[in-house]
């Protein structure tokens, strides 16, 4: 519910916020996806809620989405967590815009 009392329909709100910890969710769909296998299961942060809305691009790629929008976010992975033995800076990370059907709080 908003400040105004105004209550929004499923995905018209963002379900996270700029420096939420989520975790990209581990799933295996067959065929169209977007989500790269090494980020499957990592934790990262939130770093930005991308505006506007945008389409589910993979039920968009089976000609299933009629038009349902919801959000994209850009989240920011330490690399020690995509790989444990990464050498460079503590401070390294990448950062990469995912679904908003890919990621859970933790």
């Amino acid at each position: 519910m908003s400040e105004l009392g105004v209550v929004f329909a499923l995905g018209e709100e963002p379900l996270f916020r700029a420096g939420d910890l989520i975790r990209v969710l581990h799933r295996s769909p067959i065929g169209h996806y977007r989500v790269p296998l090494y980020l499957r299961g990592k934790v990262g942060t939130v770093e930005t809620v991308i505006e506007p809305m945008g389409l589910d691009n993979e039920q968009e790629g089976y000609g299933r989405n009629a038009g349902e929008k919801r959000h994209y976010y850009r989240i920011a992975v330490p690399m020690t967590e995509i790989w444990p033995a990464y050498g460079g800076s503590p401070h390294d990370g990448l950062r990469i815009e995912v679904f908003e059907t890919w990621l859970e709080r933790i």
